[in-house]
């Protein structure tokens, strides 16, 4: 009798949402702050920038940490994470600093700032993908590095079109 009450206490603990390990909910507030991050600055170089590649680029930050933070958020649900809802004290002063800048000092730092937080989540994605506990939160990593390291190319290039424009010194 013990034994079977045992069994179905495993089971309905099956049932139920499947608690996620505190380094993955960790990673994934973490990762829910940066992608809105990367949405808000992606905004702001879309609308501000003045070269055409570094518009394009911040469009195209918009639309994929767009989608990418809809997938996250749907996952989030389905690990009862309740997810940030504003930006950490970092990307606001990043986003404040690049706000008053116009023309090809925007573009720049804008895209410095893309090359180094890019290179960031490449690696945090890589290890997450390959030692993160919870099998869905890991899948999703896994699933939307090839993304990220897309972006890290797109940024080195983009870097690179508006290091070496404007006025020489």
């Amino acid at each position: 009798m013990m034994r079977q009450a045992i069994l179905a206490g495993a089971v309905m603990i099956g049932l139920a949402a499947a608690p996620v390990f505190a380094a993955d909910e960790a990673w994934v507030m973490k990762i829910a702050k940066g992608g809105m991050a990367e949405v808000e600055l992606g905004k702001l170089a879309a609308d501000k920038a003045s070269s055409s590649e570094v518009k394009q680029f911040g469009q195209k930050m918009v639309d994929d940490h767009g989608k990418a933070n809809d997938q996250l958020k749907s996952l989030a649900q389905t690990k009862n994470i309740t997810l940030p809802t504003d930006l950490n004290a970092k990307d606001k002063a990043l986003l404040d600093r690049l706000s008053k800048l116009s023309g090809p000092a925007f573009d720049r730092a804008y895209m410095q700032a893309m090359v180094t937080d890019h290179t960031k989540d490449v690696n945090e994605f890589k290890a997450e993908s390959k030692s993160g506990a919870d099998p869905d939160v890991k899948s999703w990593a896994a699933n939307t590095l090839p993304t990220l390291e897309s972006h890290l190319k797109m940024a080195h290039d983009a870097n690179r079109a508006v290091g070496t424009s404007g006025v020489k010194k």
